[in-house]
């Protein structure tokens, strides 16, 4: 079955840095591109990055543009996020996703309605 097992999450103080991991199993990974999403209690889940199937194209949201990178290791079926310069506003669960559109074009797009797969989320909490 389709797995995104998520790693990395944790506790950090400002200005640090924390690097989330999503590996992937079960289905075509290199050919999906991969998005990037946290959601902080009682609020939506938003857009934070994500990058297309070839993993040479990538967007961000502008709150993170700067800090954080999402990058991609297709013979490992991995997605990362390496975020820096972290402050608490950052604090949330943080998602990994898989496009449902393979071979796209276009990196996969901010809505959360455009992905198929979920990982379990994984908690990113930054002290002041």
């Amino acid at each position: 079955q389709v797995q995104l097992v998520q790693s990395g999450g944790g506790l950090v103080h400002t200005g640090g840095s924390l690097r989330l991991s999503c590996a992937a199993s079960g289905f075509a990974f290199s050919a999906y591109g991969m998005g990037w999403f946290r959601q902080a209690p009682g609020k939506e889940r938003d857009f934070v990055a994500s990058t297309n199937w070839k993993g040479d194209k990538s967007d961000y949201a502008d709150s993170v543009k700067g800090r954080f990178t999402i990058s991609r290791d297709n013979a490992k079926g991995t997605v990362y996020l390496q975020m820096t310069n972290l402050n608490p506003e950052d604090t949330a669960v943080y998602y990994c996703a898989s496009d449902s559109t393979p071979i796209s074009r276009f990196t996969p797009p901010s809505s959360t309605v455009a992905y198929k797969y979920w990982g379990q989320g994984t908690q990113v909490t930054v002290s002041s």
